[in-house]
Formats: structure tokens, sequence, C-alpha cells
């Protein structure tokens, strides 16, 4: 679904290359984690994946299913499928959950080719989505994100992905200041959506995320490259031994 071919990226301000030379196949049907430590790349490439501005590839491919996505517009991966969930998703002050939601999913609808929802089967599958995720419904009559706690936001990101239903899901750090409760909350809504004609990206400093979404490969990311690649039994080692050994290694 997913190939990134010798990827360099820089940041677009000042030119610091970020991404050197990343190569990355993720298949349909597959949870890839990517690990690394802190400054190594893994939010960058959520960002370019996404289609940010302030990033510029430099060199390199990355493919969505085939087609090469570099020229489109973050509206425009969207439509193709390509979903992120912030690290720290952002209040919208005035921006009602439940319309953001609406005119979200209807835009996908129409870049689709299909029939916008009619409000009773827009409000029926918010309920029935937000329900599984244990979102009360006053929690979708406030602005989006305002006075969210940290686990209010990432189910409100989750719920967004269930109801949005993308093809490539992109998750930075998004255990990031979540209790155990909600880790699970949030883990059991991603792998809910789990399926052959989807992938997940979890991106994450910590094995304990991987407990609940269990990944079936783990990439590490070092200084904007992918130095070893295996499966969970890389992520247990990552947490017993640290990154120093896997990065003395690739040297």
């Amino acid at each position: 679904m997913l190939e990134i071919r010798n990827l360099h990226a820089r940041i677009a301000e000042d030119g610091t290359e970020i991404i050197r030379g990343l190569n990355l196949t993720v298949r349909a049907g597959e949870v890839a984690a990517i690990m690394g430590p802190n400054g190594s790349g893994k939010s960058t490439l959520s960002y370019i994946l996404s289609g940010r501005d302030d990033y510029e590839v430099t060199e390199g491919e990355i493919l969505l299913n085939g087609e090469s996505i570099l020229e489109l517009n973050p509206a425009e991966r969207a439509s193709k499928g390509i979903f992120l969930a912030f690290q720290y998703p952002v209040e919208i002050p005035g921006v009602a959950t439940m319309q953001f939601l609406k005119v979200a999913m209807n835009e996908q609808r129409k870049a689709r080719g299909e029939e916008e929802l009619t409000t009773p089967d827009f409000i029926r599958r918010v309920k029935e989505a937000a329900a599984k995720l244990q979102i009360d419904q006053a929690m979708l009559r406030r602005p989006l994100n305002v006075g969210f706690s940290g686990g209010e936001k990432k189910r409100a990101e989750i719920l967004q992905m269930a109801l949005l239903e993308p093809s490539l899901c992109v998750l930075d750090e998004t255990d990031s200041g979540l209790d155990i409760d909600a880790l699970k909350i949030v883990a059991d809504g991603v792998n809910a959506l789990k399926s052959p004609d989807r992938a997940t990206i979890v991106i994450t400093h910590y094995q304990r995320l991987l407990d609940y979404i269990i990944p079936d490969t783990v990439h590490v990311l070092y200084k904007g490259q992918i130095i070893r690649s295996g499966d969970k039994a890389l992520a247990h080692e990552l947490e017993a031994n640290g990154y120093a050994d896997i990065i003395g290694q690739a040297a």
C-alpha cells in the first residue's frame, strides 16, 4: 500500500535535512510500528506523509497504492485515504465538534463521488462510533478539543478516524499523555479499524503501546533512516536494552 523509496527531506525554512535516504514498505492489512530516539525523524515522517508544507522533499518517492503523492496537497492526500492522528491535537475554538465531523465526512464522500450523508444517518454513525470509544455525547457538543483532557483529545481523533475510514492511518505518538485506561480505549478503537484494506503506522517511543496495538513489523528510525526492521520481538529488545546497541551495529 505504502512504499517510500530513498526519501530525503528537510525543513523548508532553514534547509536542515531530517530524513536521509529512508526506505519503508507497509502492506495493506499491516500494522507497522516506527520507533527511535528523540530527533530521529519520526514525527517529521508523519508530517511529510500528510503533506505539511514546512517540510520539503528533495529526493525520493512516496507511493500510495502505486501512485505518487508528493505533488498532492494535504486535502488531496486526505481524500486519497491518508489520516494523521497528532501527538498533540490542537484546540479549535468556535468550531463545533459535530459540525467538524459532518463537514469532514461529507468532503471525503464528495471526493469519492458519493452522496452526502443525511443528518439522521450522520448522527447515527457518530453515536455508534462514539459509544465504542466511551465518548460522552456532551463532549461532542463542545468546540473541537477545547477543554478536552489528553485522553479525550486522543479518543476524539480515533473517532474521526473511525468515521472517515482512511486506507492509511498514521498515529504520531498517540500514547503520549494517556493513562492506562485511556490507552486501552484508544488501542481498542485502533484495533477495531484493522482490516485487509487498511494499513496503520504507529509511531511511538515506548513498547507499552505495542502491548495493546500488536504490530506486524517494527522499524527503528535513526538520523532519518531505517536502521533495523523486525517483528514485535524487536520492540521488546528495545525496551530491555535501549537503542545504543542497534545504533552501534548500524554505525
